[in-house]
């Protein structure tokens, strides 16, 4: 009998060690499936982009750390933030100071990537952790095969960015939020296979991006925070043309306070006709959302799970 427990307990050890060990991946392998991945069809996966790298206690927002947490739990891409040092590196920090998520003080610019690299990250509750501020160049080669990160706009210059993505050739899993049609052809003239989180808030936004001739192939639509019946007829404008929408649940519904609330205001984006659901609260609203993943859809190629050192 004793030796049955041992077995059976060694036995759980190890399938829960293999499970702690192994992480969802996106199945992208270039810009072609990239503009795949986010093609509207209609039986499409819905599915997270974790807000700032995901916002989950333990784990820092903007880590790599964070990503893999995140993963562990759920298939997402990443909404970044790159920021410029004082020696014009490029590190993932939202803020322009370093308060909020590190031991540090001042601004970020002020700073050389040595110097910042000799400080400790904070996770969303103030706790100072172990890890420390990434690259943007260490966040794209850890990406390139598990997920798709996606560059906001701070202060990081156009050019610094588009050089980056064709420096590591990473069309396939690097995407770059843009705010306008001009933004878009920007960077769409100098590297075509590059696909944007383009900001698509109304119809206007949507001719706009028409008449700059972005391919629609190329485009991710944000919609805006929130989850209102004014937007149903953009959705089917902007499905017709094969085009995903996102809501980002940061400034709203994550904030919601109670856990009940929250999952039906996850659930209600994705029946409501949104495709994806960009929050800080990534694996709680991954969790709400399950129940709508269809049994059948042709996405379900670019889903599956990877094991880790």
């Amino acid at each position: 009998m004793k030796k049955i427990f041992l077995c059976g307990a060694l036995l759980g050890g190890a399938l829960l060690a293999n499970a702690q060990n192994t992480i969802n991946v996106l199945n992208i392998k270039s810009a072609k499936d990239l503009r795949g991945f986010f093609a509207w069809t209609g039986k499409d996966m819905p599915f997270i982009s974790g807000h700032r790298g995901g916002v989950n206690k333990g784990f820092p927002e903007n880590s790599i750390e964070a990503f893999e947490n995140t993963l562990r739990h759920t298939p997402a891409t990443f909404e970044i933030d790159p920021r410029l040092t004082k020696d014009s590196a490029i590190v993932l920090m939202h803020d322009a100071t370093l308060e909020r998520t590190t031991t540090g003080k001042g601004k970020v610019g002020d700073y050389t990537l040595a110097e910042l690299k000799q400080l400790y990250l904070k996770d969303v509750e103030g706790k100072v952790t172990s890890f420390r501020i990434p690259t943007l160049e260490e966040a794209i080669r850890w990406a390139k095969g598990k997920t798709v990160l996606i560059l906001d706009k701070k202060d990081v210059p156009f050019e610094m960015t588009a050089a980056i993505i064709k420096k590591h050739k990473a069309e396939s899993h690097v995407m770059v939020t843009v705010h306008s049609a001009k933004e878009a052809k920007w960077y769409h003239d100098r590297n075509p296979e590059i696909v944007f989180e383009a900001f698509v808030k109304t119809q206007q936004a949507l001719e706009e991006y028409e008449a700059a001739n972005i391919p629609w192939t190329h485009i991710m639509a944000y919609v805006g925070p929130d989850n209102k019946p004014e937007l149903a007829p953009l959705y089917a404008n902007l499905n017709k043309r094969g085009v995903m929408c996102m809501i980002s649940t940061a400034p709203t519904y994550d904030k919601l306070p109670g856990a009940e609330e929250r999952a039906a205001a996850y659930r209600s984006i994705i029946e409501k006709g949104a495709s994806l659901i960009e929050a800080d609260r990534s694996i709680e609203a991954a969790d709400a959302i399950a129940s709508l993943v269809p049994a059948e859809s042709p996405k379900k190629k670019f889903f599956g799970k990877k094991a880790i050192k």
